[in-house]
């Protein structure tokens, strides 16, 4: 343990946690956002907002956004489209959530990966860069083989990821590990912290020993720190709470 902390412009908030205000007033959940003092966001959800029309929001309230999540099958359907809006929102990585339930088996994630690969290359060729965030299920081990690996082949060069804190603890995985085993694989993270019961609980109450993970984020090639909370009760209180359990984090 040192009094390393985290450099305030890498403390930002996925803005999956803020949907309900963000429904209600998208401006101003960025503006009050900045004022507890995140500096950066990550889209999750337009809310009937173009990305021309959220990149004002963001700049208006002073915030950078960082990614914006795009759903697996417009790698598809408007790869093209969906690069230039993450352009647009002045972001720099491209981050696909999830991959579908029938996908869930060794072969499935063979697809997912040559999938990523071809996409990979399209975000490359715009000065981009393409995640995956996981879930607790991607590190399942089927057939002997741990899902997420498959994905951790993939040219790193074309594919990085959002590492979720609290669903690669959920799916068995110590991030600290992955940090040091794929260097600089992992840019963004989302940082959610788990209750004793196993639910979400906000950053700094939980029982996530994140300053035993971030001593090796440098390796992990780790550049934001995103609070997630899946299911916040209030989410102007999470956000808040989280937000003092980051900068008060030393490790």
């Amino acid at each position: 343990m040192t009094d390393r902390t985290i450099p305030a412009d890498g403390i930002g908030m996925h803005l999956y946690t803020m949907r309900d205000v963000l429904a209600e007033d998208y401006p101003g959940t960025l503006k009050r956002l900045a004022g507890i003092g995140y500096r950066t966001v990550g889209v999750s959800g337009r809310f009937g907002h173009s990305a021309p029309e959220i990149r004002g929001f963001a700049d208006d309230a002073g915030l950078s956004i960082v990614l914006e999540h795009v759903g697996y099958a417009r790698m598809s359907d408007d790869w093209t489209g969906a690069l230039a809006d993450v352009q647009t929102l002045g972001a720099q990585w491209a981050v696909v959530p999830s991959i579908p339930s029938e996908l869930h088996s060794v072969e499935g994630f063979k697809t997912a990966a040559a999938a990523f690969t071809e996409a990979g290359k399209a975000a490359r060729d715009a000065g981009l860069k393409l995640l995956f965030h996981n879930h607790g299920r991607d590190f399942d081990e089927v057939d002997g083989q741990v899902l997420y690996d498959i994905l951790l082949d993939v040219d790193p060069e074309l594919l990085g990821f959002e590492l979720d804190l609290y669903w690669a603890v959920d799916g068995g995985h110590d991030p600290a590990k992955l940090f040091q085993e794929h260097p600089g694989r992992f840019p963004a993270l989302h940082v959610k912290d788990m209750a004793e019961d196993g639910s979400w609980e906000d950053v700094g109450a939980g029982k996530l020993d994140f300053g035993a993970m971030f001593a090796h984020a440098e390796s992990g090639g780790v550049e934001q720190y995103l609070v997630e909370h899946d299911k916040p009760t209030d989410a102007w209180h999470s956000a808040e709470r989280s937000y003092r359990g980051l900068t008060e984090l030393r490790y």
